[in-house]
Parts: C-alpha cells; structure tokens; sequence
C-alpha cells in the first residue's frame, strides 16, 4: 500500500507563509517629525519559548550582547484535517510534467488539510508593536490568499488561504527599573493547504488509436464484407516551432478557401495542415508557389496576414508532441474489403439453381 513519495508540500507551505513576513520595518521620528531611522524587523523560524529564554539570558562572553529588539518568529503549530473541503477519495486527475507535458502522470485529488501557524512579535516600545501590527491586519479580511508551488514536478499551484484567527497580547511591565520590558503579541493563522499522494506515471495507459469494425454476412470468421474505420490523435498546431516558408502576399479575412502565395512551397506538401500565426488551415492542392487552402480548420479564426508572416506545417512528428490538456484533432482513415469467394459460390449456386429450373 505505501510507496516512498516526499513532495515537500508541507514545508513548501511554511516557507510561503514566512515569506508574507519577510519585508516589515519600522520608523523612529524626532520631535520635528523627521524620520531619525528605519529598522527592518528581523524574521526567524522557532518556539515563542526559545525567543524569551534568549531575551531574559544574560550576557555572557559568547553572546556579549542581549538579543535585540524588535523581532518576529513564527511557528508551524499543528495540522488538521478539514471535512469541509473533502472530495471524492477515488476521484483522479491527469497532469503533465513540467519538463515534458507529453509524459502523463496521474493523481489522486488532494487532501484538505489546515496548517496552525502562530507568528509572535517582540518589542521593547509600544509604538514599534503598532507600527508592525498595523503593516499586516489590514491584509487579513480575515484570509489572505497564497499562490503555492505544491508539487514542483508536474507544476502544480494552487491558491492557499490564510486565515487570521486572533491575537494575544502581553506586556512584561512588572518589575524595577533593572528589568527589560518587553512587548509580544501572538498572531494565530489557519493556512487551508492540501496533500497529495503518490505521482504515477500513465503513459503506457493513454489511447493513441482507436479501431472499428463493421462486418456483414453470415460467417464471422470468414465474412463477405469488412469496413474498418481507424482513428488517431492528430495536432492542430506546430510544436517544434520550424518555419517552412513565408507568405509572400497579404491575405484578408473574408473568404473560407482562397488561395495564397507563399515564398517556397517545396517543402509542403498537399493534404496536410499548415499554420499562419494562429489560424490553421488545410491544403488541398498547390501549383508552384501557390496554395489552395481551407481556413479556420479545427475551430481556429479567421484572421488577416500580412506579407512575411511565418508558415510552419504540422506534420505527423508534431502528433507525438500534444501536451497534456491541449486541444487536438482526429486523422482517420478507412478500410474496405469484399470477400469475393462467397459471392462466386453464390453465383455458382444461383446458376445452378437456374439450369434445374429451366429443365
């Protein structure tokens, strides 16, 4: 059942929320309200606990100096599951990896989970909390959403709410006049993540042709008709990006099958598909250097041209280059086969039929 998979998600989700943090700063100003300094809160990953046993510890001749006011840690508290955003557990989905698209991968839908995170901020002045505490409530109305790279492999995002759930506040007042005091408010949040499941590769399961029979007659195995129909997946656009040829016209919007000039046409051939910016078109037959074309071939628009655009053919390399969760089309082709022994021994039969009649 289990299988060794580790997508960092979770930890991909604690360096996004800390990463929310990262830019807050505060400013002193005289009496002149002219700015005297700008300090940038420092930012660290740890336990409240860790934070004021530092603050209260002396100094001593490995750390000379008290650790400095303001500053700001965060914490990854606990993690719990969320009924609310629950799917069905058997429900899949197809993606692609984001170096190759063409490789299929399959997953099960994710797993709602919420994130607790506490983010306690320490001051010594009164106006440095508010500064720093104003710079981040008005972002919560109560959630801010993250865009989070979850699963880096087949480029999978999702947005992440972060909930501000309340604050605590306590100032460290009593005492005499030797003691620091310090300020430290705790800010709770709730990040809505999901988990995922193993990654498996579907390549060798993906349908690339699709045949069908009809037979007619009275012998299955030997039949006196046979009609296949055989259908593959066919590209609606250049993928590798080559340019065949140039237009060497202009061509406009208003007819659905014109004909078109173009620099070099050797390298294009007759019932295929070409591209001109993003309008497909089909060639039904060409003379030198000019093309009988249908437009707006699988849905594409219309569109006008102008003289040098880019033409790039689609050929059958570009099929093996669809991308998970492309538009593509269908090439079919068809098979038609008469089995003529069985129409001979009926005509033999009928012949013979007709000689007993005529005696």
């Amino acid at each position: 059942m289990f299988e060794y998979f580790y997508h960092e998600i979770l930890r991909n989700t604690i360096v996004a929320f800390g990463s929310l943090f990262n830019d807050i700063s505060i400013k002193h100003t005289n009496d002149s309200d002219n700015v005297t300094s700008v300090i940038k809160v420092p930012l660290a990953y740890g336990p409240t606990q860790k934070f004021l046993a530092r603050m209260e510890q002396a100094p001593n001749l490995n750390k000379p100096v008290q650790i400095t006011l303001p500053r700001m840690s965060f914490e990854f508290t606990a993690l719990n599951y969320d009924t609310s955003r629950k799917v069905t557990a058997t429900q899949t989905f197809l993606s692609g990896l984001a170096s190759d698209k063409t490789a299929p991968r399959k997953s099960y839908m994710p797993v709602p989970y919420n994130m607790q995170f506490e983010l306690t901020i320490y001051t010594k002045l009164n106006d440095d909390m508010l500064q720093i505490v104003e710079q981040i409530l008005p972002y919560f109305q109560p959630a801010y959403t993250l865009s989070v790279d979850l699963i880096k492999t087949i480029g999978e995002k999702r947005d992440i709410p972060v909930v501000f759930e309340g604050i605590s506040m306590r100032d460290d007042y009593e005492g005499d006049f030797d003691t620091r005091r310090s300020l430290i408010y705790t800010l709770r949040f709730t990040a809505k993540t999901y988990l995922f499941g193993a990654i498996a590769d579907v390549s060798k399961d993906i349908i690339k042709k699709v045949s069908i029979g009809y037979i007619g007659g009275d012998q299955t195995s030997n039949p006196s008709r046979d009609l296949s129909y055989t259908i593959e997946p066919r590209a609606t656009k250049n993928y590798t990006g080559t340019v065949t040829t140039n237009l060497s016209k202009d061509i406009d919007d208003l007819n659905t099958t014109i004909y078109i000039d173009v620099v070099d046409s050797t390298s294009i051939s007759t019932e295929t598909y070409i591209t001109v910016d993003n309008e497909e078109m089909y060639v039904e037959s060409k003379t030198g250097n000019t093309l009988k074309v249908t437009r707006g071939s699988d849905n594409t628009v219309i569109a006008p041209h102008v003289n040098g655009s880019a033409v790039k053919t689609i050929t059958s390399s570009d099929n093996n280059l669809i991308q998970i969760g492309d538009d593509f089309g269908f090439g079919g082709s068809w098979r038609w086969q008469r089995n003529l022994t069985n129409w001979m021994k009926r005509l033999m039969f009928l012949e013979i039929l007709s000689q007993q009649i005529l005696k």
